[in-house]
């Protein structure tokens, strides 16, 4: 099969001083911190217009309780802060790895990157905006969605997935990837594959040059909203059928309305050509036949013969983005785990 052709903000402690007066009693000051630690300062019962030792103290002993707050409050954030670092690269490091993989699988087996495109896709398009169900959640590995006729010619790209999750569940500190996140991810590898090819056809077939003009040139610094979509759950049952058309047989004003109830129009639909099928050149003359999407069509299919192609290759990356997250609830501490405690007891110092 041939190539496709793109392819805590710290609260303050304020004090409102009083206005020295000769003639009316000492006004309420406040100490405001995030605790509201009030503490009134007032003239004492005396013929003398003075602070009693007792209020005084009791003043200062509020305040140091409100800064000591404070300082809690800054060393929890810290901590939560660290936290949330390990956490993020943890999940940093896991996607890394996930990556490397994909990309090595997709490599031995380029037959299948349209196939792998269409499989994300499919599971994707699901999605009901009315029920809020389906999406990508991974519904179409199950035999009852895979084996529909809208997802015919997909189980080796799904069976070639389902190998690379294997090498990458095998050394996963924080739990086996779900097949929605694997899924997506695995589209996106494909996405950046054609792009490197194009990148190296530009150059003649050279593929170190090929890969210095797609690193100099390409849109990787795109993809960063698309990486933190990463920790989607799976469904356990299949997504109702009717929701996804056959695109090879399918009718522009068809492929249209599922877009635009996806809540995408015709740039979305001419952007995402490559995803209908094998055949992308074949697709794009059909939808070039439709005046909506036909200038599109024509800005993408220019946009490709640019050294860049930056124009399609944005638009296609964030149409890719919003596909694989409708509807899902992100899972952002997904894939992290606990550090291993130090037992210091067995320190020898």
């Amino acid at each position: 099969m041939g190539m496709v052709s793109f392819i805590s903000t710290v609260p303050s402690l304020v004090s409102l001083a009083p206005s020295p007066s000769t003639s009316a009693p000492m006004p309420t000051a406040r100490y405001i911190h995030s605790a509201t630690v009030n503490c009134k300062l007032e003239g004492d019962c005396g013929h003398e217009d003075r602070f009693s030792r007792r209020r005084l103290l009791h003043c200062i002993g509020a305040a140091t309780v409100g800064i000591d707050m404070i300082a809690r409050s800054s060393s929890l954030i810290e901590v939560a802060n660290a936290a949330d670092l390990i956490q993020r690269r943890q999940r940093s490091e896991f996607q890394s790895k996930i990556k490397d993989v994909l990309y090595r699988a997709l490599k031995g087996n380029q037959d299948l990157v349209p196939s792998v495109l269409t499989l994300a896709l499919n599971d994707a398009v699901t999605y009901d905006k009315a029920t809020k169900t389906g999406g990508p959640n991974g519904s179409i590995r199950l035999s009852s969605e895979i084996s529909r006729p809208e997802n015919k010619n997909l189980a080796a790209a799904l069976s070639l997935l389902e190998e690379a999750k294997k090498e990458i569940d095998l050394d996963s500190k924080g739990g086996p990837i779900s097949y929605a996140d694997l899924i997506q991810l695995g589209a996106q590898s494909a996405v950046k594959s054609t792009f490197l090819a194009s990148a190296i056809r530009k150059c003649g077939g050279n593929v170190e040059k090929g890969s210095l003009l797609y690193s100099a040139y390409g849109s990787s610094g795109q993809w960063g909203l698309f990486d933190k979509q990463f920790g989607r759950s799976d469904a356990e049952e299949a997504d109702p059928e009717g929701r996804v058309p056959q695109w090879e047989k399918a009718s522009v004003e068809e492929i249209k309305n599922k877009f635009i109830a996806l809540g995408f129009g015709p740039r979305q639909v001419a952007v995402m050509s490559a995803f209908f099928g094998p055949d992308q050149l074949a697709t794009e003359a059909l939808l070039a036949a439709d005046p909506q999407v036909q200038p599109w069509v024509q800005k993408y299919q220019r946009s490709r013969e640019t050294v860049s192609q930056t124009d399609y290759e944005v638009d296609l990356i964030t149409t890719l983005t919003k596909l694989s997250s409708l509807g899902q609830q992100i899972n952002y501490e997904a894939y992290s785990y606990a550090l291993p405690k130090v037992d210091f007891s067995k320190l020898k110092l």
